[in-house]
């Protein structure tokens, strides 16, 4: 990963043991995702996927006054099809796939798109004075997929419906109140207590964590969420069992297998 993150344009990417550190930086522009963005997030949680060093990921924004407030479609097609829609779907379907658990740190302001972001992650943590807002219907947008469902799941179906009717400012001390985050720090703590929690998760069994995430994912996922479970974890158990084994070896050698040899 090392390597990687020398070839990426909009974000910074750092191992600290077993948590990378993943950061949008475009902090003269808010940290807004661009399509690039949008890409290179998703390229890089493919390769955390693909390695077994991280345990725990970090997403946060650079700077001290933006966590993300948004997209932006910078140089992309000017077309109805899909070449002019930002592609969100694909960061935030990269987050809630990868096995390992996301934790956003949210270090200022997440609005619109930024706060769909930091829902879609597993945890979130926040500085005192950050700020969360969904924005939308404001500036005649809208995000009616993980941005709904998932706020939907995390503070009830009348509150998800007042933030995205109202667009009114939430306090980094309601959100917490209401469950759109799981913790409140100090503005100067924000990193250290960020690491100390993701430490904390790291020490878990981390087949366990992927089990429970993908767990999770299977109620919104459909046949791709029950795939994660099934496939990705239950058939790499299932193989090494003596049933699977005894199976795979008459099939072979062309043979009745030997039930006896299943275990019980």
């Amino acid at each position: 990963m090392a390597d990687d993150a020398r070839r990426f344009e909009t974000i910074l990417y750092e191992e600290d043991g077993p948590i990378g550190w993943i950061t949008i930086n475009r902090p003269e522009d808010g940290n807004m995702f661009t399509a690039v963005t949008c890409h290179e997030i998703r390229d890089c949680i493919e390769g955390i996927r693909r390695e077994t060093r991280t345990r725990v990921v970090v997403l946060t924004g650079a700077g001290d006054k933006f966590f993300c407030i948004g997209g932006r479609k910078d140089a992309m097609e000017d077309t109805n099809l899909y070449a002019g829609v930002l592609p969100t779907l694909e960061m935030y379907d990269a987050i809630d796939k990868l096995q390992k658990p996301v934790i956003a740190m949210v270090n200022g302001f997440a609005v619109g798109g930024g706060n769909v972001l930091q829902v879609v992650c597993d945890l979130t943590i926040a500085k005192e004075s950050a700020v969360f807002r969904q924005v939308g219907p404001m500036m005649g947008s809208f995000d009616a997929g993980y941005g709904t469902w998932y706020l939907e799941d995390a503070i009830g179906k009348k509150r998800a419906k007042e933030l995205w009717y109202t667009n009114r400012k939430v306090t980094a001390a309601e959100a917490v109140e209401m469950g759109l985050i799981n913790r409140v720090v100090p503005d100067a703590d924000l990193r250290a207590e960020t690491r100390k929690w993701a430490l904390e998760i790291a020490d878990r069994g981390p087949l366990a964590l992927a089990g429970i995430k993908s767990a999770f994912l299977a109620r919104h996922g459909g046949v791709g969420g029950l795939g994660r479970v099934s496939h990705d974890l239950l058939l790499k158990l299932y193989l090494r069992t003596d049933e699977a084994k005894e199976l795979s070896a008459s099939f072979g050698e062309r043979r009745s297998p030997d039930v006896d040899k299943f275990g019980h």
